[in-house]
């Protein structure tokens, strides 16, 4: 369960560099309407590697084309590589509405939900979100 514990933590940061948020009242305003929701999945070992594919692609276009979607991250379990945990920030509840509404979501969803064993989705209150800013290229 620690490891657990430190893969969150270690998204939670990762999350809070693609954020920027940092001190001050106008990004302490922008933190108190950001939505940040946690997704555990359990699927099934046989389409393991389908699934990932799947939502690699459905990921990459929530970034590209979504500006509400500021950070999607997926981790699997080290033990149970079939155990993903996702981590997602978005920068307000209609901006996570609109995500649940678009055409590459909805086309995720009906492609992988017969690969998904069982689903836990977790309502967050974001505490603190805080990084350092990501490094030049």
């Amino acid at each position: 369960m620690a490891n657990n514990g430190n893969r969150l933590l270690t998204a939670v940061f990762i999350a809070g560099t693609v954020c920027g948020l940092g001190t001050g009242t106008a990004q302490a305003q922008e933190a108190a309407k950001t939505v940040v929701r946690i997704a555990e999945l359990v699927i099934d070992p046989a389409q393991l590697e389908a699934y990932k594919v799947a939502v690699k692609e459905e990921m990459e276009e929530s970034i590209r084309t979504e500006p509400g979607v500021l950070a999607i991250y997926s981790v699997a379990e080290k033990d149970k590589p079939n155990n993903l945990r996702f981590f997602e920030i978005y920068a307000s509840e209609d901006a996570y509405r609109a995500h649940i509404e678009s055409p590459h979501f909805k086309q995720y969803v009906a492609l992988t939900q017969p690969m998904i064993l069982s689903r836990k989705l977790i309502e967050t209150l974001p505490v603190q979100l805080s990084a350092k800013g990501q490094p030049p290229d």
